[in-house]
């Protein structure tokens, strides 16, 4: 196996990361990693050219960072992982053609998956196990003992958005909306959320949240502010968090009863649930009480990890 080389990608809105490893002395090791732009869904309209610039943009600062040229970072393997990429569908064919294209490798050696399942992988390279990934979205993903996997949410905000920033965001701010009509009384929590957004009526948050440019991460952006009235007792505030937990505690339970998993172990990531630490904790304590044998653990690696765990299983299957 001496010479062949593996490629990780993690493609998210923001950025994507690529991690290079190589087979060296029986094992493999990583040899560098590289940041480049972020995607957006497949299916937009510039998606397929945002998609391809991500791989290029991230593969090729790794291929610097390692020290090498495009030509000598022959890559034998690769996988991405990237939100909205479902299992069995056009999409995924079209992703893991994009990736081929970049790569300048067979289809058939790349393979292009949901985020959820690159953290599952990483996480839990060999065991059982949980990921819950609350970010912007939210979306959770198991596997058993006998390699069955089954997830729970991440069906898009428009249809299933519990559990997420985004969630909160726009709970929190249709709460503000109705303490403007005069519905509930008025608090902090509106001027706050509406400063945040430069609007000083209701109308301007109508206008704002229908542009193109606002959609998930837009509501996703106010959760922090509507978890600090949370911390400070604002019982609409706290109860919106306790639903957006309950939805998480729902989806792990679906999870861990379609695996027959009867103690799981949880890794949690995602910005809302590792920088929200209210938010996290009832999270933890709304799982507690669904599923009491539950514990939480630390993933023995991450999502570049997981990539680079599916790409080396679609080498071993096409070694050619």
């Amino acid at each position: 196996m001496n010479g062949l080389s593996l490629a990780g990608f993690d493609a998210g809105q923001t950025q994507t990361r690529c991690r290079l490893s190589r087979w060296h002395q029986n094992q493999w090791l990583p040899i560098a990693e590289g940041l480049g732009s972020g995607v957006i869904h497949l299916q937009a309209s510039d998606g397929e050219e945002r998609f391809e610039k991500a791989l290029r943009s991230s593969f090729s600062k790794a291929v610097g960072n390692a020290g090498l040229s495009s030509e000598k970072a022959l890559i034998s393997a690769a996988a991405v992982g990237a939100s909205g990429i479902e299992h069995d569908t056009p999409l995924q064919e079209q992703a893991q053609h994009l990736l081929a294209r970049c790569l300048n490798i067979p289809s058939n050696q790349c393979l292009a998956t949901g985020d959820e399942r690159t953290a599952l992988h990483g996480a839990f390279p060999q065991d059982a196990g949980i990921v819950l990934i609350s970010g912007t979205g939210m979306i959770c993903i198991g596997r058993n003992d006998q390699g069955k996997e089954q997830r729970c949410g991440g069906w898009g905000w428009l249809l299933d958005e519990g559990g997420s920033a985004q969630n909160l965001g726009q709970k929190g701010l249709q709460l503000s909306l109705r303490m403007a009509d005069g519905r509930i009384p008025d608090r902090p929590l509106r001027e706050k959320l509406w400063r945040s957004l430069n609007c000083s009526s209701a109308a301007a948050i109508k206008a704002l949240v229908v542009q193109p440019s606002f959609g998930a991460a837009g509501f996703a952006q106010l959760a922090p502010l509507v978890v600090a009235e949370a911390q400070v007792g604002d019982q609409d505030a706290i109860a919106i968090l306790e639903q957006s937990a309950h939805c998480i505690a729902e989806a792990i339970a679906g999870v861990a009863q379609s695996l027959e998993l009867s103690a799981p172990q949880i890794c949690g990531n995602g910005g809302a649930f590792e920088h929200l630490q209210p938010f996290r904790e009832l999270i933890e304590q709304a799982i507690a009480k669904r599923l009491p044998t539950a514990s939480w653990i630390k993933g023995q690696g991450d999502a570049l990890d997981g990539a680079l765990q599916l790409a080396l299983r679609q080498l071993k299957r096409n070694p050619d």
